[in-house]
């Protein structure tokens, strides 16, 4: 049953569940704004009927266990239930050991930590394959099968569940600042997604392509690919360079290269979801632990 199952991953959705509990409790709770998704409605719930939201996340998940096994496979399955028994668990605890946040009635301050408690939290769980349930198991299966951005997704469903708060208990003034909150968020969720592993993609064109190329693989140890191009204003072909990096290697890259040819001309990109040598593997091929 545990086959397969990664402690590290275990370790950090629950972590990511506590981050987003700490700040849905001590931001969102405390200030009476709303939440998107499944965690909205058990607010709703909390609000008009006074039920622990540690509970019903619970009770109205249960139902979506059942697609979360069908289409995330047993692992994801499992990640899936540790995420949202865990956010269940660390609300449970929020709830009884909390403590007031000073932020001088500031709803725009408050806005801004809850979308990034929130965004950090399911940006982590997301991360380590697992989800809280929900709308979560939704936003990943867009992800998955159409290549949605998890963070939008869930934002389309956080305004229904929003706009629903407003007609039961939401004032305009709470839901205004909820708004900002979920959008945070969901950029957030989004960066973390895609940004995490961001580089740069750099398309260098030079009369001096072979000594450009030889010195990045001598003093950098990152590879060089050489595209064929054409020149339209020339009218001749050419080579042209194109090299990845790290963020933290772009100022290197560019000494390298004009230590080599001044004039050389230059454009980078980012690039998002690296995979590969130097990247996620190592020059044996083994995965790289992050």
């Amino acid at each position: 049953m545990l086959k397969g199952i990664r402690f590290k991953n275990v370790f950090f959705i629950l972590l990511g569940a506590g981050i987003f509990a700490f700040g849905l409790v001590h931001f969102n709770m405390q200030n009476n704004l709303a939440e998107g998704g499944f965690t909205g409605l058990t607010l709703i719930i909390y609000q008009k009927i006074g039920i622990n939201p540690s509970y019903t996340n619970l009770l109205l998940n249960v139902p979506l266990f059942i697609i979360g096994l069908k289409y995330l496979g047993r692992i994801s399955f499992i990640y899936t239930v540790i995420g949202t028994v865990g956010l269940s668990v660390w609300l449970w605890i929020f709830e009884r050991y909390q403590f007031t946040i000073q932020l001088g009635d500031d709803l725009m301050l408050v806005a801004l930590f809850a979308g990034i408690f929130v965004g950090v939290g399911l940006g982590i769980i997301f991360r380590y394959g697992g989800t809280t349930g929900g709308v979560d198991i939704i936003a990943r299966l867009a992800h998955q099968f159409l290549g949605l951005g998890m963070g939008r997704t869930m934002f389309l469903f956080d305004a229904c569940v929003i706009g629903l708060s407003i007609i039961t208990y939401l004032g305009y003034r709470e839901a205004m600042y909820t708004l900002v909150a979920v959008f945070i968020g969901a950029r957030v969720i989004d960066f973390m997604q895609e940004g995490a592993y961001a580089a740069r993609g750099a398309m260098i064109i030079s009369d001096k392509n072979t000594e450009i190329a030889d010195k990045i693989m001598k003093e950098m140890d990152r590879g060089v690919t050489v595209l064929r191009g054409y020149g339209s204003f020339t009218k001749t072909d050419r080579e042209v360079l194109y090299c990845v990096v790290g963020k933290n290697e772009i100022v290197r890259l560019r000494n390298v290269i004009t230590s080599v040819d001044p004039h050389a001309f230059v454009t980078m990109s980012e690039v998002h979801d690296v995979l590969g040598e130097g990247f996620t593997h190592d020059e044996n091929k083994n995965p790289i632990q992050r």
